[in-house]
Parts: structure tokens; sequence; C-alpha cells
């Protein structure tokens, strides 16, 4: 039996009236969108996050539920001080970014799902917009907006387009890197697209990303395979196949610092390409996993080489540290080619059973 600590429950914004300033709450109404956050070791960023959240979503009537993944930082404790505000699900275990949003969703009340990562910041009421878009646009099923790096500089990593054995090929030969901008060579990344129009894409990152919560349902959530990394385009792919056109929109944006929760560079690139080994064996032939498996050990290999020929002479120590997380990242091929595997996952366990009563 799952079992989970219900801290605090959020009452969801009632649209103002007219005339009215601001907004009101009432713990009866029920919520348009429902914003999940998985929050693992990133105590202040998190908090920053959940604050801006609160402070720049005003119009939709919205609910925020966060799942506290084990952390060691006090974000438990810290996220707990907001009270009424959010609804705190607090786990023993750290269960991964796919089925801490999974049990989030099954206490989504809203028509909207939106997950938003613990390292962003939502910026002039990016989810009010993104809200509105979806409305307008029913049919896509999943909806995206923009990203903008730590500086303030667009990251265009909010949307991609699938994985393709062409896009592998270039990944190996540094293509993507060479000819950022070409839509050819940087083919996942689309590249040459400022992100500044609306645009049907393959995949919507899970930093940001909207779904209608019967598509979700149908799709019965992210893949529990999927511990981090891939799971968004698993899920696109899954309901593109079923008739959605994920969309994206310029007009809701946010910060996002990326990669906060990873202790090590060398750890993030492992878990990306198990991802990706996980995405081939999922929506690929077996001729073409074969092929895949083989590109992305040229990425790898490849991208130590070049690395280390720019670090020769030890003089520029950001080239060495490349050269050395990518030797790192080789010599571990043999534990990310098998993929994500969910045979062994932990079982859900709560830091303690008392519970609170939510209105239904």
């Amino acid at each position: 039996m799952v079992t989970i600590i219900r801290h605090n429950i959020l009452p969801a914004l009632a649209l103002p009236s007219e005339g009215a300033g601001g907004s009101s709450g009432a713990s009866g109404d029920q919520p348009v969108v429902s914003i999940l956050v998985v929050s693992y070791n990133t105590r202040d960023m998190t908090m920053e996050c959940l604050e801006s959240v609160i402070d720049q979503t005003r119009d939709v009537p919205h609910e925020i539920i966060v799942v506290e993944n084990a952390s060691t930082d006090g974000s438990r404790e810290a996220i707990a001080k907001l009270g009424s505000k959010v609804l705190l699900i607090a786990l023993r275990d750290n269960i991964g970014f796919a089925r801490a949003n999974n049990l989030a969703a099954r206490e989504a009340r809203g028509d909207y799902l939106l997950l938003l990562n613990p390292d962003t910041l939502v910026l002039d009421g990016a989810i009010d917009r993104l809200a509105l878009f979806a409305n307008a646009n029913p049919a896509a099923g999943i909806w995206g907006g923009r990203t903008l790096a730590g500086d303030r500089k667009l990251d265009p990593t909010s949307v991609w387009a699938r994985m393709t054995l062409w896009s592998l090929i270039c990944r190996a030969l540094a293509l993507d890197k060479i000819f950022a901008n070409s839509t050819l060579f940087n083919a996942e990344g689309i590249g040459g697209w400022n992100r500044d129009t609306v645009r049907r894409v393959d995949i919507v990152t899970g930093c940001f990303l909207m779904i209608r919560r019967e598509l979700w349902e149908a799709l019965g959530g992210f893949d529990r395979a999927f511990f981090m990394y891939g799971e968004e385009a698993d899920l696109c792919l899954r309901a593109t196949k079923l008739g959605a056109r994920p969309l994206f929109t310029p007009t809701a944006t946010i910060v996002h610092y990326g990669g906060a929760s990873e202790a090590t560079q060398v750890g993030k690139v492992e878990k990306l390409f198990r991802a990706k080994i996980t995405l081939m064996r999922r929506h690929w032939s077996i001729p073409c996993r074969a092929v895949g498996k083989g590109l992305l050990m040229g990425w790898a290999l490849s991208r130590w080489l070049i690395a280390g020929a720019l670090s020769l002479g030890g003089r520029n120590y950001t080239r060495t540290r490349q050269a050395v997380m990518w030797r790192e990242v080789w010599r571990r091929r043999t534990n990310w080619l098998v993929g994500y595997d969910d045979a062994g996952a932990p079982a859900i366990k709560a830091v303690n059973t008392s519970r609170a009563m939510r209105p239904r």
C-alpha cells in the first residue's frame, strides 16, 4: 500500500470577479491547472520556484502539488512552511522524476497538469499564459513554452525534434555542434529556430510541460522505467500515436537553470544515455536499435577524443575537464548501454503516515 504524507492543501484560486482586485481562494473551488513539482536536494531553488508560481499565477484556478524525493538538504521542512499554499508529498526514497510525477498526478484535480521543474522561475504570468494558449488550441493535447537560462539568454532546450539515426550520426560526428544553426545537422535541436513563433514540435521538455489530464490518464502517465531524462520524449511520442500534436508558444516564458539536482556531469550524461537506449527500445525497430547503440557509443568516444585533443598542453581547464568527463562516460558504457529497467524499483514510502482530509 502506498502511504504518503499530506501536509497541506492548496485552496485553488478563483478567477477574480469583475471589478475586484487580486484573486480569491476557497477550498471548495475546482482547480483548472494542477501544478506538479518534483524536488530533490534543491531547497533554495525549489522555494524560489514555488514563490514565483504563487506570485505569478493569478488568473487560472490552480493547485500546487510538490513531491519531495527524499532530499537531505532540509527541503521538506522548508516547503512545509508554505502552509496551505501547497500539497506536500514527502517520500523516504528517491523514486526519480517519472514515478514522482505519476504519484503527484494521482492527487491532481485539475483539467490540465503542468509539469514544472524545481530549478525554474515563472515569469510574467507564464502559467496563466500557457493555460490560455492550451484552451485556444485544445487539439494539441500537450503544450510547452519558452525557457531562458540563468543569464536570461534563450535556452532552446524546452522543445525538441525526435531522435533519429540521422540525428545520432550528426551527434557522433559533432555536426550538431559545428552547425548548431542548421536544421539539417542539428535536427533534434531544431537549429536555426529562435523559439519566437508558435510551432508544432515532437517533444516538449518536462521542465515546463502542460498536458490535458484525460490524455495523461489514457497514456498511463510517464513510463515508470525512466528514472530521469527521456520520460517526456516517450510520453510525447506515445501521445502523438493517439492523435496529439504538441504545440510550442513563445508567449509563456520561464527561467530554467538546469541540472541543479545532479551531483556530477558524468552522472547526468550517464542517465541521459540510459534514457536514449530505453527510448530506442520503446520506439525503434530491432535493426535501428542496434545501429543506434553503435552511434551512441560513437558519440561518447568522439566527444572524448575531440575534447582530449583540444586539451593537449593542459592550459585550458574547461577542455581538460570535458575530456576527463567524456572519458569516464566512455568507461561506463557497459552501465548505460543496458538502458533503464523498472525491475527492482524502490517501493514508495512516506516520511510518516499522517494525513489531512482534502475536499473532493
